[in-house]
Formats: C-alpha cells, sequence, structure tokens
C-alpha cells in the first residue's frame, strides 16, 4: 500500500489517499485487486488508464486528476458513491468504514497470535503484561493513562 499522509496538500494527495483506503477495504473484503483489474473496468467503461497514471493517482504525485468521468467509473468500480471520488467528499462511505475497521481488527489478531506463538514458556502473569501492552499499543491508549 502507498501511504499519503492526510495532511498532505499536493494536489493529488486526497485522491491518493482515498484510493488507497478503497483498496485497503477491498482486501478487508479478501479481494486483493491489481492494476491489471482496474485497466480492464476502465476499458470497458471507456475510461482507459495507463499504469503509470494509476501509479501516480495512487502515490499522489503528478498532476491532479480532472476527468470527471474516469474518477465516476473508478468510484463505481469500488463500489463507493460516486461523488466520493469527484466532489471532494472527505466523509468515507460507510462500507468502507466498516472494511477498515475489519481490516483493523484482522490486524490487531495477526499481532496477538503471532505475539503468542513466540512467547511460549513465559509464565502466566508475564504473557498477560505483554498482552495488555499489546492491547494499549493498537488501541492507541498507550501513555494516555486510560
Amino acid at each position: 500500500m502507498t501511504n499519503v499522509p492526510s495532511g498532505d496538500s499536493r494536489p493529488g494527495a486526497a485522491l491518493a489517499r482515498k484510493l488507497n483506503l478503497l483498496l485497503d477495504s477491498a482486501e478487508a473484503e479478501g479481494r486483493k485487486i491489481t492494476f491489471n483489474d482496474v485497466r480492464e473496468a476502465m476499458d470497458r467503461a471507456g475510461t482507459p488508464i495507463s499504469r503509470a497514471r494509476w501509479h501516480y493517482m495512487r502515490a499522489g504525485s503528478g498532476p491532479e486528476v480532472k476527468k470527471t468521468e474516469l474518477l465516476r467509473n473508478l468510484a463505481g468500480f469500488f463500489g463507493v458513491n460516486r461523488g466520493y471520488l469527484v466532489e471532494g467528499q472527505e466523509d468515507l462511505p460507510p462500507k468502507v468504514e466498516a472494511q477498515l475497521e475489519l481490516l483493523a481488527t484482522m490486524k490487531a489478531n495477526k499481532v496477538r497470535n503471532f505475539a503468542a506463538r513466540q512467547l511460549d514458556g513465559l509464565s502466566a502473569a508475564t504473557l498477560l503484561q505483554i498482552r495488555d501492552l499489546i492491547d494499549e499499543h493498537l488501541t492507541g491508549t498507550h501513555g494516555t493513562g486510560v
């Protein structure tokens, strides 16, 4: 995944952040979307896209994408409101938000499972302390006294 900070002021940064969220959301559903998937869908929709354009759209680099029909077709491909990519609408579609929450939970469980496998042989008290530290870190309460 290409990580684009939310405070990035480059012209294509907001679009890149949204595209990458949509790709993460699809992955949370168990779909791994490739450039070829996007290219084929855009070809069928009548708005072809090159690998270079897709790359700079996802990276937030290059010129701002102003082709409304391409953005609408991409939104349709991802199954979200067409205004999400076109009109600068910032709110996450409910479906994407739910999928991202699921993805975060799945990642947290992978961390816990990995730690459990690696820490075999430690005392129960030590394992509970480590679990609490992992939970604090994953929920963002580390150092807040919560």
